[in-house]
């Protein structure tokens, strides 16, 4: 990658150069032609066209046509796991999906440790919603989506367990066994709903998603505030995700019956 001349500071600068480049990019905006870089960085157009020349060169954008946006390699060495790009690309239309039935915000998320991170979001159109954003970190005692990965991946309920069951509100449980009860009851409902547990007026209901291999791979879910979403709410959604969590697994691969167990031990 080419550097710009001028002093010990100078590879500093084009560091901060880049990351202007980089940041440009966003969720309402994934997508930017040069001239739209240009503006949104303020660069002068012969250094940002030569940056983001560089920039392509290196893998950190990806260029079609006119058209730039973050690179592939970028987003799986950033991304929680080794998920990357793929399996929010191949799982958006179910979270669309499930977003525009139930009119709730969509949520994707994948494990690291103890904790879930919201890798894709198809945001609620209402006025008054939950906030969500790409790269959110949560526990995953305190809420469905998490519930989700205690309850199929036995890896996750030792994570959580070791890292310890903190109280974010009245509802939390921090209780093992009484955790466990939930589990089994999650496994047997094939979802995972919650009210107030991490946050005050917040619920959610969640399913898991399943890889090529029959392995948990990520949970889908929706979350709304609770003057909309109540435990009368959930015969009625709860459907709504289990199918959009099972859409998810086929268009990972996943075919019935892969699964040897749905025991956690």
């Amino acid at each position: 990658m080419s550097e710009e001349r001028g002093g010990a500071g100078a590879p500093v600068l084009v560091l901060r150069k880049f990351r202007q480049i980089l940041e440009s990019f966003t969720i309402e905006r994934p997508e930017q032609t040069l001239q739209q870089i240009t503006r949104a960085t303020g660069l002068p157009a012969s250094t940002c066209q030569r940056l983001v020349q560089n920039l392509v060169r290196e893998g950190f954008l990806d260029r079609h046509e006119d058209v730039y946006r973050v690179g592939l390699g970028l987003v799986q060495w950033a991304a929680p796991g080794t998920f990357g790009l793929d399996i929010v690309r191949l799982t958006k239309p179910a979270l669309q999906q499930l977003r525009d039935e139930t009119g709730e915000t969509a949520c994707l998320y994948v494990r690291d440790g103890a904790f879930r991170t919201v890798v894709s979001l198809a945001e609620s159109r209402h006025t008054v919603i939950r906030l969500f954003v790409v790269g959110m970190v949560m526990p995953l005692h305190a809420g469905s989506a998490g519930k989700v990965f205690l309850a199929w991946d036995p890896l996750a309920r030792k994570d959580a367990v070791q890292h310890g069951l903190s109280r974010f509100t009245p509802r939390t449980i921090v209780d093992i066994d009484l955790l466990t009860e939930q589990l089994d009851q999650v496994r047997q409902d094939g979802y995972a709903s919650s009210f107030e547990e991490r946050d005050l007026g917040a619920a959610s209901i969640s399913g898991p998603v399943f890889g090529m291999g029959g392995e948990l791979t990520a949970a889908i879910g929706i979350g709304a505030p609770t003057q909309r979403m109540s435990p009368a709410d959930v015969p009625r959604l709860a459907p709504l995700v289990v199918e959009a969590a099972a859409s998810a697994s086929r268009l990972l691969g996943y075919r019935s019956g892969a699964r040897l167990t749905d025991s956690v031990d």
